[in-house]
């Protein structure tokens, strides 16, 4: 009996205390692995965002430089169209007019009977 009350007053023993400091040792290490790990993933979510606003001010760019090669684009094609547009209508009518004035003076000098005057009216009048 008096080996057993020895053990009992010494303590916890040698295996104990390492068991025990094991375990402290292991829970402070994961604990510091779970801090910094937070940081990093702070610094990736940041990092992140970052990559995310260029990209965002990135296609912005492209937009503003797409819209202004379409504008651009359709400036040329009024530039275009306005050039090809045929000739303006009051020449036209000033030569329907011409003519329908040779055509009343041709019937006036008898060159042209009524039905015929009325036939050469009609066609042109018609194009």
């Amino acid at each position: 009996m008096i080996g057993r009350r020895r053990v009992a007053r010494r303590g916890p023993g040698l295996v104990r205390t390492v068991a025990r400091t094991t375990v402290i040792a292991g829970t402070a290490t994961a604990a510091s692995r779970a801090v910094s790990g937070g940081m990093d993933r702070r610094a990736q979510q940041q990092q992140e965002e970052q990559y995310a606003d260029a990209a965002a001010v990135d296609s912005q760019a492209q937009i503003e430089e797409m819209q202004a090669q379409m504008a651009e684009m359709q400036a040329q094609q009024v530039q275009n169209a306005a050039a090809a547009t045929p000739a303006p209508q009051a020449e036209v009518s000033t030569d329907l007019t011409t003519q329908l004035q040779q055509l009343a003076q041709l019937k006036e000098s008898g060159m042209l009977t009524d039905d015929e005057f009325q036939a050469a009216k009609t066609k042109l009048l018609a194009t």
